[in-house]
């Protein structure tokens, strides 16, 4: 089941938001002092690909730097990636076969406002339990 949800988010969503996290991640690389955030944008560009099967959870090391740096992210480019989220999702949402698609893209705008200090797992990992989005 998941193989075919991810088939299916890969050609309704996910083609879509890897390009637009990896042109993201590309200008965050090429100021040298965003950096951290291009490599945290190319994190999300491989989990928006194929989301199901994987969590993520928040790293026990997070501290400060991370909230400063989710600060920083939301200013640069987690509203626009959560609002690409929340609107894609809910253009999804308008079809029955979407619907899934559109809860999963609901889910994801709240790891695009602030992904620092977070980690992405498989769900089988057993820190998944702890999980903030789960596919």
């Amino acid at each position: 089941m998941r193989t075919i949800l991810n088939l299916l988010w890969l050609a309704f969503s996910g083609f879509w938001l890897a390009i637009a996290y990896t042109f993201a991640g590309v200008v965050m690389c090429a100021l040298i002092v965003t950096i951290p955030f291009g490599i945290a944008s190319f994190r999300l560009a491989a989990y928006v690909l194929w989301p199901f099967g994987r969590t993520v959870v928040r790293k026990p090391g997070a501290g400060a730097a991370s909230t400063i740096g989710n600060a920083l992210w939301f200013i640069l480019v987690g509203l626009w990636m959560a609002l690409a989220h929340l609107m894609l999702g809910a253009l999804l949402c308008l079809t029955i076969v979407g619907i899934p698609l559109g809860i999963g893209n609901f889910k994801l705008a709240a790891v695009a406002i602030a992904p620092l200090g977070k980690e992405i797992v498989p769900t089988s990992d057993p820190r998944a339990a702890l999980g903030t989005v789960s596919f």
